[in-house]
């Protein structure tokens, strides 16, 4: 039973096709995205969309418009995007101090 202070939002993915249709697969929808460039302006619009809580984008993806990301994250603060391995990438490290620092813009 779900609490009634609670309320229901979205999980969106976006990226390759494998990406999006797996999550798919659990139930999550999605959006593919070709380029970088088309998934950014497809995570704009999810962030005007009051039901979109969570937005999941492909880190092949997110990885050329992190900076782009990291300025709507700063100027939204609704839905939360973080980007997830996708298929085959290698590991990589996250300064998180440094993308908090520049969301915060210090």
């Amino acid at each position: 039973m779900v609490p009634e202070t609670c309320t229901s939002v979205k999980i969106v993915t976006v990226g390759s096709r494998i990406f999006v249709t797996s999550f798919q697969l659990a139930g999550v929808q999605g959006i593919i995205a070709d380029n970088p460039q088309t998934a950014f302006s497809e995570i704009k619009k999810l962030s005007d969309d009051p039901d979109v809580g969570l937005v999941l984008v492909s880190e092949d993806i997110s990885t050329p418009i992190n900076m782009d990301l990291t300025k709507l994250r700063a100027t939204k603060s609704k839905p939360l995007i973080f980007s997830l391995p996708s298929a085959g990438s290698a590991k990589q490290e996250v300064d998180y101090r440094k993308m908090l620092k520049t969301i915060l813009g210090v």
